[in-house]
């Protein structure tokens, strides 16, 4: 019997021990189920569809070292991955996590506007690069000022000085109809600045070109030029006899009866993004576009050396680059073109400039335009025109425009600069700056530009030479 009571105790003890190691594994697994299953649902933001573990700690690594530094990365997911001895709540972690998510499809959406805003790459081509230095956060939240400014100019160049509408017509007629017997070559230049950034270098443009065309004719559109001060710069061309003058743009006359007249209404109603890229700049791609249209002629940047006469050039637009493999053209560019008056090529400009503007793109609405137009048109009949190769008018690319302002460094250097001023004296009309890249460089002495501004120039004993 007493065997019996122990036996029974034995059976006792074993049952209630087995009872509580059934609530200890019990205990434990709620714990580790309680701490999985809200890791899934967080960082997939739906509940009905868990992701595994391995998987959400990925995505939330790529998402830290994407937006914080590296060395708060790695701290902040070995808090997150630990899971046990962290001081942090695990409210915390997932609202960490969900911040994380947010800040990576904030990202996502970021970096998917820049993608639809870079220019399009053509082969073999060099343009610079967009602009970095705006965000497009900031540059949204400065756009009311900057559409302010945008409508003052276009407002101030159409009323500058007191003008009576129809002045500008006026005044470009009588210009032309005075030089008519001797203005062998009409030459336009567009100026959407202020004077004080019109330097030595534009002063030269215009030197050469009257070097090259003495019996040429210069109108120089522009708000800023049409002023006394601005008569004051063109004065020693005038007393010399030179014909050359300063119009401030009349731009509903210039823009009626082409596509460019809807659009330059909607922009001002604030219908059309401006965009980021200076306005002025995206203004002068259209203005050389209508003086050519209603006048034909010669258009140039303020850039530009001259270095021969344009006077046998006709319906001609210059290659930027060619494609080494079929040395076909791979780009053109808007620098200079010589068109005919009211030719269809410069009208379906116009019309692609109205149809397909875009203020975010660099060069989408000047050398990119024109290559996407030629492209499209080249061959089909009624449009004749001449593509001319790149030493015409750019014979160096803008990301060397610097060989042409420095002198030799060595007796070899020296020998590769004459080979190279003999090759532009052969072959080029002129020789575009690349204003953008060469605004800062100084002309030095035995090189390539201080050689050939020597060779074509009208003031060649005035102190301005002299400080080039």
């Amino acid at each position: 019997m007493e065997n019996k009571n122990i036996n029974d105790k034995k059976r006792s003890f074993f049952a209630v021990l087995s009872v509580f190691l059934l609530l200890l594994i019990s205990f434990n697994g709620a714990s580790i189920f309680s701490i999985k299953i809200p890791y899934q649902e967080n960082v997939t933001g739906d509940s009905g569809n868990l992701l595994s573990m391995s998987s959400s700690l990925s995505n939330l690594m790529y998402a830290v070292e994407e937006e914080i530094p590296s060395e708060i990365s790695r701290t902040h997911l070995g808090k997150t991955v630990s899971g046990a001895g962290d001081s942090m709540s695990l409210n915390s972690v997932l609202h960490s996590m969900h911040d994380v998510q947010q800040e990576q499809q904030q990202k996502e959406q970021r970096i998917s506007l820049v993608k639809e805003e870079t220019p399009p790459v053509i082969s073999n081509s060099h343009l610079p690069l967009l602009r970095k230095s705006h965000s497009l956060r900031l540059e949204s939240e400065d756009f009311p000022s900057k559409k302010k400014r945008i409508l003052e100019l276009l407002t101030s160049m159409e009323s500058s000085g007191g003008l009576r509408q129809g002045d500008f017509r006026a005044r470009v007629k009588e210009f032309f109809s005075k030089n008519e017997t001797s203005c062998k070559v009409r030459f336009f230049m567009t100026w959407i600045s202020s004077l004080d950034s019109f330097s030595d270098k534009e002063f030269h443009s215009i030197e050469t070109l009257f070097n090259t065309h003495p019996k040429g004719c210069l109108l120089i559109v522009s708000n800023s030029m049409d002023s006394s001060k601005g008569n004051q710069i063109l004065r020693p061309f005038l007393d010399k006899g030179f014909r050359v003058t300063a119009i401030s743009p009349d731009l509903n006359y210039l823009l009626k009866n082409t596509e460019a007249e809807s659009w330059f209404s909607r922009i001002i109603k604030g219908d059309i993004d401006a965009g980021y890229v200076p306005f002025g700049q995206n203004l002068s791609n259209l203005l050389r576009l209508c003086l050519l249209y209603k006048y034909g002629g010669v258009y140039i940047d303020t850039d530009l050396i001259i270095m021969k006469s344009f006077s046998k050039l006709k319906n001609s637009i210059g290659a930027q680059t060619l494609d080494l493999g079929s040395k076909n053209w791979s780009r053109l560019n808007n620098a200079v073109m010589v068109f005919d008056k009211m030719h269809p090529l410069v009208y379906k400009f116009i019309e692609e400039f109205s149809l397909t503007f875009n203020g975010n793109k660099w060069g989408h609405n000047g050398p990119y335009l024109v290559s996407r137009v030629v492209s499209r048109l080249q061959g089909r009949p009624g449009y004749n025109f001449t593509i001319l190769p790149p030493p015409a008018f750019y014979p160096v690319n803008w990301n060397r425009v610097r060989n042409l302002f420095r002198g030799p460094k060595n007796e070899t250097d020296a020998k590769w600069l004459r080979g190279k001023l003999r090759q532009i004296r052969s072959q080029s009309y002129a020789v575009h700056l690349w204003n953008k890249q060469s605004r800062k460089l100084h002309i030095k002495e035995g090189s390539i530009l201080r050689k050939i501004l020597s060779d074509h120039c009208v003031f060649c004993n005035s102190s301005t030479n002299a400080a080039l």
